[in-house]
């Protein structure tokens, strides 16, 4: 089924409530420093269990302990309510660790 993208306004609003992410186009971008090696892979282990749950999967860059997320809904061409939630998620996963 498809999800309806947003207007320009509702992402504005998103970004509000998201605190940490920017929007780069057609996707949405956070990037976070953890603890450790350790502390950045457990979170995206987490943030990957919740992709799964969600069926929508962010780009995830890893570099050491600064983890780099991008979001975009593809098949609607743009972003959806799909990665503001997916998005708040990832955000209380980097937040539980320490990030």
């Amino acid at each position: 089924m498809a999800t309806p993208k947003l207007s320009d306004a509702e992402i504005t609003a998103s970004l509000l409530k998201l605190p940490g992410w920017e929007r780069d186009g057609d996707a949405i971008v956070r990037t976070a420093k953890l603890p450790d090696f350790a502390a950045a892979i457990a979170v995206v282990d987490r943030v990957a269990d919740d992709a799964e749950a969600a069926d929508h999967h962010p780009d995830i860059d890893i570099r050491y302990n600064t983890l780099t997320f991008r979001l975009s809904t593809h098949s609607e061409g743009g972003l959806t309510a799909k990665d503001t939630d997916l998005a708040g998620h990832i955000s209380d996963r980097i937040t539980a660790a320490g990030g």
